[in-house]
């Protein structure tokens, strides 16, 4: 094999040539202009041809030195940022999800232990804010929205069918008034979302009894998992979205006081990509186990 070119001799010929100057080469290597110009005539006795002109306060790269020095250059820039990224700590792989409150308590959370599980080294940083997601001026790789999946210059995928249907604590019923029907709603205390003001009249013109029963009676919180939670409590009847409560109705600490429900059709979640950058391999990764998840949902609805 070749042996390889005196290391440090060679390392002082592209500090020189770099900076054209051995005493700011020497003041870089922290070491004597004497021992740099040593250095140098190694390098050129080894090479059997000169590699500087050396002139009055100057000095020049001669041809040959100039060829040299760009592939030197480049092998130990290339050297340096090996070493950097040996050196420094791996990247955290860190995917940035938004959703709203609701959704992340009620069906992401309790399934997120399974993609952990299934990705250790992807750790998914999630927020919750009702504020339209803007992907050209915020750091996040998807976001859960409720729409009718029109939105502009994102990829939207269907995470779930949206039926509501009125929801409470089998308690209230043996403790009311009597229910019955659904104009027998006027007689209890109705939950809202601030979020969903609407979700009550829609399913009061589908059970019939808009004209009997005011939409907008009864108590608000800031969420919908707040009005599911109050209800469970007994504190009232909330109109739920189904898939949101599937827990709660198996368990029995929520029940469906009537059979009527209102489908939203289009309108429900969607998980949304940027369209406008590339997907990276662990949003990719994501993005397939959550639809994954919505499918299964879906199938056993």
């Amino acid at each position: 094999m070749d042996r390889l070119p005196p290391l440090n001799a060679v390392r002082a010929f592209e500090a020189v040539a770099r900076h054209l100057s051995i005493t700011l080469a020497a003041d870089e290597l922290n070491v004597t202009p004497g021992a740099v110009s040593r250095q140098i005539r190694t390098l050129e006795e080894y090479m059997e041809q000169p590699l500087f002109v050396r002139g009055h306060r100057q000095i020049t790269l001669t041809p040959a030195g100039e060829q040299y020095f760009k592939a030197v250059a480049r092998i130990i820039e290339d050297l340096r940022g090996a070493t950097r990224k040996l050196k420094r700590p791996a990247k955290r792989r860190q995917i940035k999800v938004r959703a709203y409150t609701t959704f992340a308590m009620q069906w992401l959370i309790p399934r997120l232990a399974s993609f952990h599980q299934e990705n250790p080294k992807i750790e998914v940083l999630l927020t919750a804010s009702l504020d339209p997601v803007d992907f050209h001026k915020e750091d996040l790789d998807a976001a859960i929205r409720l729409g009718a999946g029109d939105w502009p210059n994102c990829n939207c995928y269907v995470l779930s069918d949206n039926v509501l249907a009125p929801v409470c604590s089998p308690l209230l019923l043996d403790a009311g008034p009597g229910l019955q029907e659904p104009a027998d709603l006027a007689e209890y205390t109705m939950l809202h979302s601030i979020a969903r003001p609407d979700d009550w009249a829609h399913w009061l013109q589908a059970a019939g009894v808009a004209n009997a029963v005011d939409a907008r009676a009864g108590m608000t919180y800031q969420s919908s998992s707040m009005a599911y939670a109050a209800a469970a409590g007994g504190q009232g009847i909330a109109i739920a979205q189904l898939f949101l409560v599937e827990k709660e109705l198996r368990e029995g600490t929520l029940v469906r006081p009537f059979t009527q429900t209102v489908d939203m059709g289009a309108y429900t979640y969607y998980l949304l990509t940027p369209r406008h950058r590339a997907e990276s391999e662990d949003m990719a990764t994501f993005r397939q186990w959550l639809l994954e998840q919505a499918r299964q949902t879906r199938h056993a609805a």
